[in-house]
């Protein structure tokens, strides 16, 4: 068996799917990964997989662009020939559904996994283009032999709602899964509350927000520490700057670390994770690695966060743009230790029932399974 991935980033490949190929090599399986060039693909040579590049852009619709990718993955799949393509997040998604049905690959998986920028953006011209992605979504979900992946309910209803997806092709599997035994969630740090946020620097992810209600919190409680993990990501409109993110640094009292690779090291660093975003997020990984690390999370109430956090049992939920609303959560959680502690609990004891990697793992694998005897 052949399953190829197509992904907009080598790196979010590694982060988030890297079990899945992972499992297809022990199966005996060979796997392609097909992303834009220049994104970490050197990492996907050393574990062991053949690797493809397509021109594909991030940001914008060009036509000729968004034509020279589609032509790219038909050429990609008339070359390799695979028995199976999973393709993950909107362009590929997209170009390469059309792509699959023009060049008869037997079997295709979709993976949303959140609805991204484009439908979080306001004004009329962001209006057009959530439209216009919806009725390409729809036109190419029309292969014979295709399941969509959700990683959310919220979103998996309104697709159903839109007529965007038919129901029997329609899965849900929650997240791209944690690895529970790389997090001791009996590590509690000493020191001073100290609280993280991890995730790409984007001013939709709540950047800002998280740097101002930091401020407020410390005007108070000045020995707590706000560390902000993540690297800039400027094929993404809504990236900051380095020079920005020092710049908040400085005005805000928060420690800009970068990109970080260790992450278990730094959940066992803090006390609560937040994640103050403005997306309809699938599942958001950072969270479910809090969950794993047992840490009390504070979270924006929106599609994808509701899914690891439940207010007042896993962590607080909190109006998303709102930095009034994330200060008084940082500090009902930064001031009670026990309320804390109960959530940092109840996060693990959630990672465990339900976002288990080897679960998704297996219940992906079940949806390949099924497609490929049809």
């Amino acid at each position: 068996m052949k399953l190829l991935f197509v992904v907009n980033e080598a790196g979010f490949f590694l982060s988030h799917r890297l079990p899945l190929a992972f499992e297809a090599q022990r199966r005996g399986w060979e796997v392609v990964v097909v992303t834009a060039p220049h994104t970490g693909e050197d990492r996907l040579l050393d574990c062991g997989f053949k690797h493809r590049t397509i021109p594909l852009s991030r940001s914008g619709f060009v036509p000729t662009q968004e034509i020279r990718s589609y032509r790219a993955l038909k050429q990609i799949y008339d070359l390799e020939k695979p028995d199976l393509v999973h393709h993950v997040t909107i362009k590929p998604v997209i170009y390469g559904s059309f792509a699959a049905r023009a060049m008869r690959v037997p079997a295709v998986v979709n993976a949303v996994p959140g609805m991204g920028f484009v439908f979080t953006r306001r004004g009329w011209r962001a209006a057009i283009a959530r439209s216009l992605v919806n009725l390409l979504y729809r036109l190419a979900f029309a292969h014979d032999n295709m399941r969509v992946i959700f990683q959310n309910g919220e979103d998996l209803r309104g697709f159903l709602a839109h007529a965007i997806v038919k129901k029997h092709t329609a899965v849900l599997i929650r997240g791209s899964g944690v690895d529970l035994d790389a997090f001791d969630p009996d590590a509690q740090p000493d020191g001073p509350v100290t609280f993280l946020m991890v995730a790409r620097m984007l001013r939709d992810k709540g950047v800002y927000e998280y740097a101002r209600a930091a401020a407020r919190a410390r005007e108070t409680h000045g020995d707590w520490r706000f560390l902000l993990a993540g690297g800039v990501d400027p094929g993404n409109p809504t990236s900051l700057s380095e020079s920005e993110l020092r710049g908040l640094e400085g005005q805000y009292g928060i420690e800009w670390l970068g990109h970080c690779d260790d992450i278990p090291d730094l959940m066992a660093r803090c006390h609560v994770v937040c994640l103050p975003t403005f997306y309809r997020e699938g599942v958001p990984k950072t969270l479910l690695e809090a969950a794993a690390a047992g840490r009390a999370m504070i979270a924006s109430d929106v599609a994808g966060c509701r899914e690891v956090v439940t207010d007042g049992v896993t962590g607080l939920l909190v109006p998303s743009r709102e930095v009034d609303a994330l200060t008084d959560a940082m500090l009902k959680l930064g001031t009670n230790g026990e309320l804390r502690d109960r959530c940092a609990r109840a996060a693990r004891d959630k990672a465990e029932a339900v976002f288990s990697v080897h679960d998704v793992v297996e219940h992906t694998f079940r949806v390949y399974d099924e497609l490929l005897v049809s």
